[in-house]
């Protein structure tokens, strides 16, 4: 049996992958079961075997990009990150677009009140905003330079790092993700000028 679980896992990633790449392309909507066991190299009964549905296989592919982005830890395995290692965060993703494609893509389309996304994104962003919170309040206690406590920073911080992805996923050649995090830190006394 322990030569079977390895195999499975192996499949399980090979699935994820593949998963990202057809969402990346096509949206959720636009992506189906077929194409994405297509893509894997397995039949579709093959891919709702690791898988019970489409949704499923989305949650699991988001649930795995945060367990990339923060070392294994999910959304809430920010928490003892630091300023510093958000800028590498967003260093890292300017050099994975379809990474960073797939997520913005399911982000907007979660806001409308029927996308099998929307509650894992809730969740997600609950979490973050906490673990920003924490974050601000480690590396400034309870109140930021510019005054506001770190819940209410949060979610500006939050927003920035979002934003950015957008701006940079539209126009690439004028959006330098990594150096306008820098500049959001330095505009509001996170970081000296360099």
């Amino acid at each position: 049996m322990t030569a079977a679980r390895p195999r499975s896992e192996e499949r399980r990633e090979a699935i994820l992958r593949a998963a990202f790449e057809v969402i990346a392309e096509r949206g959720y909507r636009g992506a189906s079961l077929a194409a994405v066991a297509e893509r894997a190299g397995l039949t579709q009964q093959g891919l709702l075997h690791h898988f019970p549905g489409k949704e499923a296989l989305l949650v699991a592919v988001l649930e795995e990009r945060d367990r990339w982005d923060t070392g294994g830890g999910g959304a809430s395995g920010r928490s003892g990150w630091r300023l510093d290692l958000l800028a590498t965060l967003v260093e890292y993703n300017a050099m994975r677009p379809g990474m960073v494609q797939t997520f913005s893509a399911l982000l907007g389309e979660s806001v409308t009140d029927c996308h099998p996304a929307r509650e894992f994104f809730v969740r997600r962003y609950t979490a973050v905003r906490a673990d920003m919170a924490e974050l601000l309040r480690t590396e400034f206690g309870e109140r930021l330079p510019c005054g506001l406590t770190p819940e209410r920073a949060a979610p500006l911080l939050t927003a920035v790092l979002d934003g950015l992805q957008y701006q940079w996923l539209l126009d690439p050649e004028s959006v330098d993700m990594a150096s306008a995090f820098r500049d959001f830190m330095v505009l509001v006394g996170w970081e000296e000028v360099k």
